[in-house]
């Protein structure tokens, strides 16, 4: 079974969000498209903070040098994004696979990240509290169910903001899986936390 892991926006959270789940699963990760960070990229960082011994961390498709959009980070490589050439890893296991930003984050001329989802997959939005982030998770919704891609459910990251969470569940009628709270720091105890929280709930919906 295969999670892809989408954000409102760049910095909501996703890599947290995707350690949580790697963990939970003991789920294979896949970030096709690392932009900038190549030495501490978010595959190391959540290869740091899963503790089980099933996971797998594939390389990337495309591990780009500038922080930036993949599309311009690219352009600076002197490369070209060609999505026939991003390889979905061969794995038994459940995959957990991230995307970079938001939804519709441009790959090159004419593609995003939206173009990497394939309807099988199991799509988790990532919703973090901010000004704006209502209509971000609802544009962000509406674009995959104008695509024809049905979402398996929403992450709230940030303290608990019941009016916002009530009109964004309420709009989008989705489950909601959980929430990461503000923390301190994230260390492997912390994910572990979280993971046997989101357990369950994923189990009773899988």
């Amino acid at each position: 079974m295969t999670f892809f892991i989408t954000g409102i926006s760049t910095d909501v959270g996703k890599t947290i969000a995707s350690a949580i789940l790697t963990e939970a699963l003991h789920a294979d990760y896949w970030k096709p498209i690392q932009a900038g960070d190549l030495d501490n990229s978010d595959t190391h960082k959540v290869q740091r903070l899963v503790t089980n011994q099933t996971s797998v961390f594939h390389k990337n498709a495309y591990g780009l040098n500038t922080p930036a959009s993949p599309h311009l980070a690219a352009e600076i490589d002197g490369v070209s994004i060609d999505l026939t050439q991003i390889n979905r890893p061969n794995t038994e296991n459940h995959l957990v696979i991230e995307g970079a930003g938001g939804l519709l984050v441009p790959l090159n001329d004419t593609q995003t990240i939206a173009d990497l989802i394939l309807p099988t997959d199991k799509i988790i939005i990532v919703s973090r509290h901010y000004l704006g982030s209502i209509n971000h998770t609802l544009l962000t919704y509406e674009a995959l169910k104008n695509r024809g891609l049905s979402v398996f459910g929403i992450i709230f990251n940030g303290e608990e903001n019941m009016p916002t969470e009530e009109v964004i569940l309420q709009k989008t009628q989705l489950s909601f899986l959980g929430r990461i709270n503000e923390e301190p720091y994230f260390d492997r105890n912390v994910i572990a936390y979280y993971a046997e929280k989101f357990q369950e709930r994923l189990t009773s919906l899988l």
